[in-house]
């Protein structure tokens, strides 16, 4: 009978994660917007019909509906969908990964976080102070109750993670007189230095430096971008400090830096 409490608790955290991505969705389409996420309830972005609770089923509600409105059939965007199974998804490794520890609730919640930031500021290219400013004191508390990092560690990642961007920032609207990153940038990556500490901080830096060097190159390839094309950073650091987060740390102790 024991060797089905793991697999059982990583579905119900599944089911947890997909819940929770139906929320995650609201906040990615409201917050930019400046809307509340309490009220009004959620509607159809074509016809403004509110969402009756059987239609808003995560995951299940999309499929049966085939994508559209029950009222005016409009579209319903995938990625609502994406959203749920890809918070599902990091809920049920997270606690596959790390069992049912404070450190757990940590990633999760920051890597849903990152979920949510990574699609705002892909659409928007902004990332919301109501959400980077609570999620530095979020890595900075939970380091002191024992979370991914040691709190020394946390409060360094944070410094540098605040420190490297401004730098970036101010030295190039020296060189060019324009701004190289947005300031959300800045504090974001400070939350990420609280929640993974110094080391991991960096990691996520060049992995994110990497990931933006490749599609920016890319976009140029093919004729949809030059080298004055402004890229969402914050996408990239949300990828690269979700990757870092779920990496086994035997995995994370042999990284270069």
């Amino acid at each position: 009978m024991d060797g089905w409490i793991q697999p059982l608790l990583i579905v119900e955290a599944f089911v947890l994660g997909a819940v929770v991505g139906s929320f995650l969705n609201v906040v990615i389409y409201r917050v930019p917007r400046r809307m509340s996420i309490v009220k009004p309830r959620s509607a159809c972005p074509s016809c403004a019909t509110p969402i009756a609770w059987y239609d808003n089923v995560p995951l299940l509600s999309w499929l049966v509906l085939g994508g559209r409105c029950r009222s005016c059939r409009g579209a319903i965007a995938f990625r609502y969908p994406v959203v749920e199974a890809a918070a599902g998804a990091l809920a049920a490794f997270g606690v596959g990964l790390y069992g049912l520890e404070p450190v757990t609730v940590e990633v999760v919640v920051f890597a849903w976080l990152s979920l949510a930031l990574a699609l705002i500021d892909l659409e928007h290219q902004i990332l919301p102070d109501i959400m980077t400013y609570p999620a530095i004191v979020f890595g900075l508390v939970f380091s002191w109750f024992g979370g991914f990092t040691t709190f020394v560690d946390s409060v360094a990642g944070a410094l540098v993670g605040a420190a490297l961007p401004t730098g970036v920032i101010l030295l190039y609207r020296w060189l060019r007189g324009i701004d190289g990153m947005g300031w959300g940038d800045v504090k974001y990556l400070a939350a990420i230095g609280s929640v993974v500490g110094l080391h991991g901080c960096l990691m996520v830096l060049v992995v994110a430096a990497v990931l933006g060097a490749l599609v920016g190159g890319f976009l140029i390839a093919i004729g949809r971008g030059s080298g004055k094309t402004a890229l969402p950073f914050g996408t990239f650091l949300a990828v690269a400090v979700i990757f870092w987060l779920y990496l086994p740390s035997s995995w994370r102790l042999m990284s270069p830096l």
